[in-house]
């Protein structure tokens, strides 16, 4: 499974939160690529807009978790990437629910707020390295 004993003790070391924290961004993703189709081929043209922000963000940020939990060793820098998803959900996910569902918006800017937060405390953490 492993090509070599240094891929398998690297693979271990990531703490489990982090792990959870890379899939959670690699499952964020995935939904963003299908959100960006449906937006695309689906979505009536005044939707697109919202829908493909909303694809934007969440795609961007769960790269961001996905490459970044497994090196993020502090836990300032996991309580960030923890805030970014929830963020990215808030944000991200208030878009999508506001489209499917007519869920209201008033949450959206805290959601945008905590994600750049988040990025300010990941950078924080990232200076005392």
């Amino acid at each position: 499974m492993y090509s070599s004993s240094r891929e398998l003790s690297s693979s271990a070391s990531v703490p489990g939160g982090a792990r959870a924290l890379a899939a959670a961004g690699a499952v964020l993703a995935a939904l963003a690529v299908a959100l960006s189709a449906y937006a695309a081929h689906v979505a009536d043209p005044a939707a697109q807009s919202r829908l493909q922000t909303a694809a934007v963000f969440a795609f961007g940020h769960g790269v961001a978790l996905a490459a970044l939990a497994p090196i993020a060793r502090r836990t300032l820098a996991r309580v960030a990437l923890l805030a970014l998803l929830v963020g990215v959900l808030v944000f991200s996910g208030g878009l999508a629910a506001a489209y499917f569902f007519g869920a209201s918006t008033r949450l959206l800017p805290y959601g945008g707020s905590l994600m750049i937060l988040a990025w300010l405390v990941y950078a924080a953490d990232a200076l005392r390295r």
